[in-house]
């Protein structure tokens, strides 16, 4: 992993921005295009934000993008782009947490604070045995003591990034290599037969479910794109003509009719329909979606839109959009 045993704060922050909620095998080649195309603090805080979502486009969570940004131009106004080298004021940073600000504190100066991520809390809960649930208040609290007690002081970020090592490699979540774990004869799990009942959460994230169906609406081979509220998932990217509902509606004339007349006030001859498309899923943490795309091919330009957004088919890949639009746009 390009960002193991790096000492710059600036790469340590960014690969754990982009690691938040991210596989490793996802955010990597992330982080080397952000990198490459930003290799200081100082140019990612004078980019444009529609550049950064670009770059950013289909690691989801986009807040974590927002937050980015935001945290790179603090850094450079008021540090004069010099990471602060200390846990509170790490933590005081946007987007930055605990676990992130402890990272930064012990891989980029060594600092003694503890970093307990998944696979830390995996180790310590089979090596000890510990069955309070990790996402609980209680739980986290006998965590971060034992995390403390375990901390090497003098190399914590040696010692942190070997226990993550070893939580990712042998004690892994699915088939892990007990049989040859140095820890085996002293580790609780192996010697009570717990290894697949730890660690134990608690806690199941309760799911909404919501029906997108975009229009895509084209008028003399212009595409009328939207661009996201900053109040709900995918803000800030660009999407079609969003319709929102609270099932899925059958594919049938009286729902156009309902949708390209009464809400927009279109008339017959405004519009020619070409299709539905059949509906995609997609699982967000705490969101599952059905997703629609249904084209229309205008011949008059609506009122509702005269403020649109008009784009040739082109130049729409200039454009960051959220992964299930990326997907559609690809197979046209």
């Amino acid at each position: 992993m390009p960002w193991k045993g790096e000492s710059d704060p600036y790469k340590i922050w960014l690969s754990e921005i982009i690691l938040q909620q991210t596989r490793v095998e996802q955010g990597w080649a992330y982080y080397e295009n952000f990198i490459k195309k930003y290799p200081t603090i100082f140019k990612l805080a004078q980019a444009q934000d529609e550049q950064v979502f670009k770059l950013w486009e289909g690691l989801g969570y986009y807040n974590r993008c927002r937050n980015l940004l935001h945290t790179a131009r603090f850094i450079v106004d008021e540090y004069k782009g010099v990471f602060p080298n200390t846990y509170d004021a790490l933590i005081g940073l946007k987007g930055v947490g605990p676990y992130t600000a402890s990272a930064i504190a012990s891989f980029a100066f060594n600092l003694p604070y503890a970093v307990v991520d998944g696979n830390v809390f995996r180790v310590f809960a089979r090596f000890y045995g510990i069955t309070l649930a990790t996402d609980t208040k209680e739980g986290m609290q006998v965590f971060n003591q034992v995390a403390y007690e375990n901390l090497d002081t003098q190399k914590a970020g040696l010692y942190n990034q070997a226990l993550m090592d070893f939580g990712a490699t042998v004690c892994k979540p699915m088939a892990p290599l007990c049989g040859d774990c140095v820890m085996q004869k002293n580790c609780v799990a192996f010697n009570t037969n717990q290894i697949n009942l730890l660690p134990i959460k608690s806690k199941q994230i309760k799911k909404r479910r919501r029906y997108f169906d975009f229009f895509i609406f084209t008028y003399k081979n212009n595409f009328l794109i939207q661009k996201r509220s900053k109040e709900d998932i995918w803000a800030g990217l660009y999407q079609f003509y969003l319709v929102e509902n609270t099932s899925l509606i059958p594919a049938q004339p009286t729902y156009l009719k309902q949708v390209l007349q009464n809400q927009l006030g279109m008339k017959n001859n405004h519009f020619i329909h070409t299709g539905f498309s059949a509906p995609v899923h997609q699982q967000l943490t705490h969101q599952s979606l059905t997703v629609r795309f249904i084209e229309v091919t205008l011949t008059t330009k609506p009122a509702a839109f005269s403020k649109a957004i008009w784009v040739p088919k082109a130049k729409l890949r200039a454009y960051p959009f959220p992964k299930t639009i990326i997907d559609f746009l690809q197979h046209q």
